[in-house]
C-alpha cells in the first residue's frame, strides 16, 4: 500500500518567533512547510529564528507581500496548502501608533488579502488566523472568552480586529474552514527584543555580565497572561484538525505583572530587580490595557489543549538563552533580529 501524500502547510510570518515554532511542529508531523517570505532591507537577518532551531534548510520560502494579493494568489498556487497559518503581521503594539497604516495594510487588510488567496487558489484549504487577546482592550470582564465584547485600545488591536471578523465573514459567507486563535501573551527565546519581556530578560543577562547597570521601563503595573510559543503553536495546528471550525481563546488563565516577570527574571541570576529597574513614563503607551485573563476552557474541552510550561520555566529560558548569546556561546545568534 502507497504511502499516504505528506500533508502541505503554508505559513505567512514563517520567519517570527510563532512562524519558528509552528515550522518545527509541523515538521515533526511530516508536513511540507511553505513560507511566505517578505523581501526587505533587513534581508541580512531573515531566517535566523528557523537557523535558531536548526529547520532553515527544512523549509521551503516562497516571494511575496501580504500587502500584495497577486503576489499572494501566485504563493498559494505554488504552495498548493492542505493547511494555511495566516501569522504574518506588524505585531509591536508601540509602532502602531507610529505607524497606524502600515499596520492597518499589513495586520488587516493582510489577513483579508491571505483570505482571498486562499478561497481563489486553494478553496479547500484550512485556514488559521492569528487573533490577538489586545483585541478586548478595556475589558468589560475577566477572565476573557470567545464570548467577550471587544474594545481594541490600539491601531494594532483593531486591524487585528478586522482581521478576526473578516474570517469569520469569509467562514460564513464561502462555507470555508477558517479558525482564529484569539491568543492571549506568548514569549520565547525568539521573542524580539522590542517586546517587553525579551527587553527584561535580554537586560538580566547584560547586567549579570556586567554589560549594562539599568532597565528602563514603562508601565510596571500592566497585567497580561504570559504562555509559552511551543505550547501556543500546537493549539493552533489542533483548530485545524477539527471538522468544524471556530474561534479559540488560547491562554493560561494566570496573570502576572511586569513587576513580577521583572522579579522572576532578575531573581533567576541572584539579582534584585529593583535595584536596577526605573521606571520612564515616556514609555507608557499612548493608552493603556490595563490587565488581560484568558479563559481557555473551551480550547481545554474541544481541542484537548492545555499549557505545559509556566511562567517562571519559560523566563528562566530566555534569561538563560539571552546569557548564552552575550556570554559568546551562541556566537550571536538572533543579536540581529532580538
Amino acid at each position: 500500500m502507497a504511502n499516504a501524500p505528506m500533508r502541505r502547510a503554508f505559513i505567512t510570518g514563517i520567519t517570527g518567533q510563532d512562524g519558528a515554532y509552528l515550522s518545527q511542529f509541523l515538521l515533526g508531523k511530516n508536513y511540507e512547510v511553505y513560507g511566505l517570505l517578505r523581501r526587505s532591507a533587513s534581508s541580512e537577518v531573515v531566517g535566523e529564528r528557523l537557523r535558531w532551531l536548526g529547520i532553515a534548510d527544512k523549509v521551503r520560502l516562497i516571494g511575496g507581500n501580504l500587502t500584495d494579493l497577486p503576489s499572494l494568489l501566485d504563493a498559494v498556487e505554488e504552495a498548493r496548502p492542505d493547511e494555511v497559518y495566516n501569522l504574518g503581521a506588524q505585531s509591536f503594539v508601540k509602532t502602531s501608533w507610529q505607524q497606524p497604516a502600515v499596520t492597518t495594510a499589513v495586520t488587516g487588510t493582510g489577513a483579508l488579502n491571505m483570505l482571498e488567496a486562499v478561497r481563489r487558489r486553494a478553496p479547500k484549504a484550512r485556514f488559521y488566523q492569528a487573533s490577538s487577546s489586545e483585541m478586548f482592550g478595556q475589558a468589560r470582564e475577566s477572565p476573557q472568552n470567545e464570548l467577550t465584547p471587544f474594545h481594541p485600545r490600539s491601531p494594532y488591536a483593531v486591524a487585528k480586529l478586522y482581521g478576526h471578523w473578516i474570517t469569520v465573514n469569509y467562514r460564513e459567507s464561502y462555507g470555508m474552514h477558517a479558525s482564529s486563535g484569539i491568543l492571549f501573551n506568548h514569549e520565547s527565546p525568539l521573542r524580539g527584543i522590542e517586546f517587553v519581556t525579551r527587553k527584561i530578560t535580554d537586560s538580566v543577562a547584560r547586567i549579570k555580565l556586567g554589560l549594562a547597570q539599568q532597565l528602563r521601563m514603562g508601565n510596571l503595573d500592566a497585567c497580561r497572561d504570559w504562555g509559552h510559543a511551543r505550547d501556543y503553536v500546537q493549539a493552533m495546528w489542533l483548530m485545524l484538525q477539527q471538522e468544524t471550525p471556530g474561534d479559540y481563546v488560547v491562554a493560561t488563565g494566570r496573570t502576572a505583572s511586569v513587576a513580577d516577570v521583572c522579579e522572576i527574571a532578575f531573581s533567576h541570576v541572584g539579582l534584585a530587580w529593583r535595584q536596577y529597574v526605573t521606571v520612564d513614563e515616556a514609555l507608557f503607551r499612548p493608552a493603556e490595557v490595563d490587565a488581560l485573563r484568558g479563559d481557555a476552557t473551551r480550547a481545554q474541552q474541544i481541542l484537548g489543549w492545555t499549557p505545559t510550561i509556566t511562567l517562571e520555566e519559560m523566563l528562566c529560558e530566555m534569561v538563560d538563552a539571552d546569557l548564552r548569546r552575550h556570554g559568546g556561546k551562541q556566537n550571536g545568534v538572533l543579536e540581529k533580529v532580538a
